[in-house]
């Protein structure tokens, strides 16, 4: 890899670390490129990717952005996990570590907020932005529903009254 090239790679890391919400370290020992695909393929379901870097450039490229802290977690071979929502790599990397005993959790971060294994374990559990906007909109939808049926009880009562009595002068 030429100069330019290491140049390219340490201005792309520092543009997604730039633009992401969560970075989830890992260290991936003996992986096969079945697996690292397999991976790969999960995070881009999820929304965020995975990439693995030399830790000189990836130190080199968190210079200027919040997650300079993980500087010091990045020894021997490590991935990186990113995602814009907080919680999509965290959520796809604890459970890929689970059915994989070739990869483990070092750590992550949440912008300056530095995440040992606990905590992007914690930070897997929670509910993903899609998951909250769902819960968000459910909760605003639910008392007009609740509304439009109180409303339309009394008019629906009334309606069979009315046709009760239809009934009963019919027969």
């Amino acid at each position: 890899m030429d100069r330019a090239q290491k140049a390219d790679l340490v201005a792309d890391l520092n543009r997604t670390f730039s633009e992401v919400n969560v970075v989830v370290v890992t260290r991936n020992l003996g992986m096969t490129v079945a697996q690292s695909t397999a991976l790969r393929n999960k995070m881009r379901d999820a929304g965020a990717s995975y990439k693995v870097s030399k830790n000189k450039l990836a130190k080199i490229a968190l210079g200027g952005t919040d997650y300079l802290s993980l500087g010091d977690l990045l020894t021997g071979p490590v991935g990186l996990a990113t995602s814009i929502d907080p919680v999509a790599a965290a959520k796809v990397v604890v459970e890929f570590a689970k059915s994989n005993d070739k990869f483990e959790i070092v750590g992550g971060a949440m912008g300056a907020t530095v995440l040992d294994v606990e905590g992007v374990k914690a930070l897997a559990t929670m509910p993903s932005l899609d998951e909250l906007r769902a819960k968000i909109v459910g909760l605003l939808v639910a008392p007009a529903t609740k509304l439009a049926t109180v409303t339309q009880a009394p008019a629906a009562q009334i309606a069979r009254v009315l046709s009760a009595y239809a009934e009963k002068e019919a027969a």
